[in-house]
């Protein structure tokens, strides 16, 4: 995984910040977002009282911050990618075309909650899995 300088300036202002340690960072200039993932446990810190750590960081890089919690396995990946919705289950499937696919079951209640506003949640989620986990798509049923 190779950062651009943009993402390795953001990450030295993320610690400076927020004094959590992130593991990565990603532009994702198509929602005109920043991704910080921060270590297992650290998501308060990263976020601090009331987001103003989340805050300060929006008004210094003009674009939305966003802050997942790390995990190792992809199942925990995308469940934190699309929180607050309740995961019920992740299962990753490997089709015959050698692309690998996680179906995502939520209740129904809380599909548009996982989806987020425009996809902004499971376009998230997508992009943390293929950089992590080689996924290449993630579905919600």
């Amino acid at each position: 995984m190779r950062l651009s300088n943009d993402e390795l300036q953001y990450l030295s202002l993320f610690e400076t910040i927020t004094g959590a340690q992130a593991e990565d960072c990603v532009i994702d200039d198509r929602m005109n977002r920043v991704l910080f993932v921060v270590k297992e446990e650290k998501m308060g810190l990263a976020i601090g009282r009331n987001g103003s750590n989340v805050k300060r960081l929006v008004k210094l890089l003009g674009r939305n911050v966003e802050v997942v919690e790390h995990a190792d396995k992809p199942e925990d990946l995308i469940k934190n990618s699309l929180l607050p919705a309740k995961v019920c289950a992740v299962k990753i499937v490997k089709a015959l075309d050698g692309k690998t696919k996680a179906f995502v079951t939520v209740d129904p209640k809380e599909k548009s909650i996982a989806i987020g506003k425009d996809g902004n949640k499971i376009m998230r989620a997508r992009i943390l899995a293929k950089r992590y986990f080689d996924i290449d798509n993630v579905i919600i049923s």
